[in-house]
């Protein structure tokens, strides 16, 4: 097919890291949007982190639900080039970005309206509160370029080729980065500076996958962006994609409650540990994301090809690089957690609550791992269903969890080992389902 990658033939190893690296590349640089907001922010003080913090689970809450096209374009653009069928292909890419267009307008809307009651769970000091309601609003009008976005990189996963998103992003990277200290402390424009420049720099990566797409490469011979809908390719992308974004929205709308709680019991200093930490956490989950967002591609090329061998070799090779990569996080995080994490937050208070939130968390590195190379298994044979029950049954129980440990006096320290133990439990159950359905799946 014009313009892809063939991964149904030729090395299996080399393959993987050719697909993994870009992406984990791509997933840093977009991870490192939140932390360049937090590490300059952070220099106007504890109380503006948490303002950023706040918004980002909303904005964590926005990726997940781009996740529906995301996915949806890995496996169904995925499969139609596995299947060498390109009509298919590109009807599955203009369906899976009008969708995105349609669901972004919509929610975009929604926070725009609703940010007063919706920054109020938080219960947060109206100062802070504030700051937060003026960030929510500016960044919910770049909905529309993340979901767009997120759909013409899975659309590039699906073809093999993961270098292009890469630099696309690091270009909307390097952007955010020079005007983050321009509009925050130049300009003085504090927080609402930090918003903008992620506006910005997201309407630029837009800007440039639709370049990329219209005038340097026509890739799958050229596709529409938006078409009208039809049931069949809808229905398909919804069953691919809906239960990954209802398993990822859900998270976020669990550590929603769960930054309510952090809130609750440690105050902004909670909240901010929370969130700012997460950031830091995301180091090791964009990396096991790479390598599964890899395994998914491949996977589904090679399943749609029937060429089963190669999917259980890529599996095993992709387990034994996340278990290592596993162990050098928890080495990280319980014994050097303080040092890491006053590289975003210099104030004493802030770094060592910091440091006491990824020593536990640090202890569920591997078990993480497991459960998201597990979930880019199941996500390339099309099987989306088992991951959601997963992620959603043990990251629900997290709250009842947090509520008990903290009022049996270990404080905001029971909503940290809440979050590790159910990390741990879903790495053992993911790993049990797929033994259980292997030789059903790959028969």
């Amino acid at each position: 097919m014009q313009g892809t990658k063939n991964l149904t033939q030729g090395p299996i190893r080399r393959q993987l890291f050719n697909l993994a690296l870009p992406i984990m590349g791509t997933s840093f640089i977009q991870m490192a949007y939140s932390i360049t907001d937090m590490a300059w922010v952070g220099r106007l003080g504890s109380e503006a982190v948490a303002a950023i913090g706040a918004v980002g689970i909303l904005t964590w809450m926005t990726n997940s639900i781009s996740q529906l096209n995301k996915v949806g374009s890995e496996v169904s653009v995925g499969q139609s080039v596995g299947a060498c069928n390109e009509e298919d292909a590109r009807s599955y890419s203009s369906h899976n970005l009008t969708i995105a267009l349609i669901i972004s307008l919509c929610w975009g809307l929604l926070l725009f309206v609703f940010a007063h009651p919706v920054i109020g769970v938080y219960k947060l000091e109206a100062p802070i509160a504030d700051l937060a309601v003026k960030y929510l609003r500016i960044v919910a009008t770049a909905f529309p370029f993340i979901f767009l976005s997120a759909a013409f990189t899975g659309i590039y996963y699906a073809a093999g080729l993961s270098k292009i998103p890469f630099y696309i992003s690091g270009s909307g990277l390097i952007i955010n980065m020079i005007l983050d200290p321009l509009f925050i402390f130049v300009f003085d424009m504090g927080t609402t500076g930090a918003a903008w420049t992620t506006w910005l720099s997201q309407a630029t990566v837009c800007a440039l996958f639709i370049y990329q797409l219209k005038c340097r490469n026509k890739l799958l011979g050229g596709f529409s962006f938006f078409v009208k809908l039809r049931k069949h390719y809808s229905m398909r992308i919804l069953q691919l994609g809906l239960p990954v974004a209802i398993l990822n929205t859900l998270f976020a709308i669990i550590n929603l409650f769960m930054a309510r709680t952090a809130s609750t019991y440690g105050g902004h200093i909670g909240l901010m540990t929370l969130t700012a930490g997460g950031q830091v956490e995301a180091i090791a989950w964009n990396t096991s994301q790479g390598f599964s967002m890899a395994l998914s591609a491949f996977v589904a090329q090679n399943y749609a090809a029937r060429e089963n061998s190669r999917v259980l070799e890529a599996y095993h090779t992709t387990l034994k690089m996340t278990t290592l990569f596993g162990i050098l996080c928890t080495l990280l995080f319980v014994f050097y957690g303080s040092e890491v994490f006053s590289l975003i937050v210099p104030q004493r208070e802030a770094y060592e609550a910091g440091g006491i939130f990824l020593r536990i968390d640090g202890y569920s590195m591997l078990f993480m791992m497991l459960e998201i190379t597990m979930q880019g298994l199941f996500y390339g044979t099309g099987r989306t269903v088992p991951p959601a029950i997963i992620s959603i049954t043990f990251n629900t129980l997290r709250i009842p969890m947090a509520i008990i440990f903290s009022s049996m006096g270990l404080g905001v320290a029971g909503v940290w080992w809440a979050i590790s133990i159910s990390s741990m439990v879903k790495g053992i159950v993911s790993f049990a389902w797929f033994r259980v359905l292997q030789k059903k799946i790959l028969r």
